[in-house]
């Protein structure tokens, strides 16, 4: 068994991290993560209130008595997002770990390091990460550039980027952006991490509630099949390759187009209903990162979960034997 400051902070018997995911992050799938030993987040925006947001912690806690979290993203939106009523009822819930992302969660972190609320921040530069551990936040968790979704603008890939974190901060550091298998952990924790972020694996999992043609995709992809968008507008993007995202691209190599050129092919909505709802995986833009060029079945959380922490156990020892 492998145990780190994650494992110990957070009473979970791998380092093995899901994070928020739009789409994804609902309390089945969540439930079924805290039970195979790790560590899975809600995401709050999912729900249009807190009330609801309240019921989603609510149905994970009777799938599992073990420790869960929920994910605040915190970005702009045309329509308000009610962050203050999710956190009046994360606090009330008595969920004690949050993962934020986007901008620095400064606002919060009075009212949950007041209830005992251990934070996890997602950066994707070494000088956010400093920033968020300078305003308080308990973990980072690091997003290299080969994560889905948004990567940021620096373009540093995790093998640098996660030990040059490592470097800057003194509070734990989680390794997100193309761990996929035990190997990845393995890396990480050799890099000087204390955990991994996985996503794109637990999208391809039984439990997961998107369509089996989305899981099969992945499978069958690359590390080669997906595409940056937004390049242009600093808003990077890291989403699967197919017909949307290529005319997304090919609109955007005009820089003078802005989204409004884009709006209809990257709607939000359009990748949830049409891939992860309804599986026509060719028809809305959906996230997906590099890691899927080692993900080759679908198995059970709870088997992905064994397997990636028996690996990480098996290189490490194999590793160790290597010195003479």
């Amino acid at each position: 068994m492998i145990k780190t400051r994650i494992t110990e902070m957070f009473g979970v018997e791998t380092p093995i991290v899901m994070g928020g995911m739009t789409g994804v992050g609902y309390a089945p799938l969540v439930a079924a993560v805290a039970n195979a030993g790790a560590l899975g987040f809600i995401t709050a925006h999912h729900s249009p209130s807190a009330e609801e947001l309240w019921t989603e912690i609510k149905r994970c806690r009777d799938l599992t008595d073990k420790p869960f979290g929920v994910n605040l993203t915190l970005l702009p939106s045309l329509n308000p997002i009610p962050y203050d009523e999710y956190r009046h009822a994360i606090i009330e819930s008595g969920i004690k770990i949050v993962e934020t992302a986007g901008r620095n969660p400064t606002d919060h972190l009075p009212a949950f390091k007041e209830a005992g609320v251990k934070v996890i921040h997602k950066c994707t530069s070494v000088r956010h990460a400093v920033t968020a551990v300078r305003h308080g936040v308990d973990v980072v968790s690091i997003d290299g550039f080969e994560c889905a979704g948004h990567p940021g603008e620096d373009d540093v890939g995790l093998i640098v980027l996660l030990p040059a974190t490592v470097d800057a901060v003194d509070v734990p550091v989680i390794a997100s952006g193309g761990m996929a298998d035990g190997r990845s952990l393995a890396a990480a924790l050799a890099l000087g991490a204390d955990g991994v972020n996985m996503g794109t694996r637990f999208m391809a999992t039984q439990e997961c509630a998107i369509h089996e043609n989305v899981k099969k995709k992945i499978v069958e992809n690359t590390e080669r099949d997906t595409l940056l968008t937004n390049r242009t507008l600093r808003n990077t993007s890291r989403v699967a390759r197919n017909a949307v995202s290529e005319e997304v691209v090919r609109i955007q190599q005009d820089p003078t187009k802005t989204i409004e050129d884009v709006r209809h092919l990257v709607a939000g909505v359009r990748g949830r209903t049409n891939v992860l709802g309804k599986g026509d995986t060719d028809d809305g833009i959906w996230t997906v990162g590099q890691a899927q060029g080692l993900i080759h079945d679908i198995p059970t959380v709870a088997e992905m979960v064994a397997r990636v922490a028996g690996e990480a156990e098996a290189v490490i020892a194999r590793n160790a034997a290597r010195i003479a």
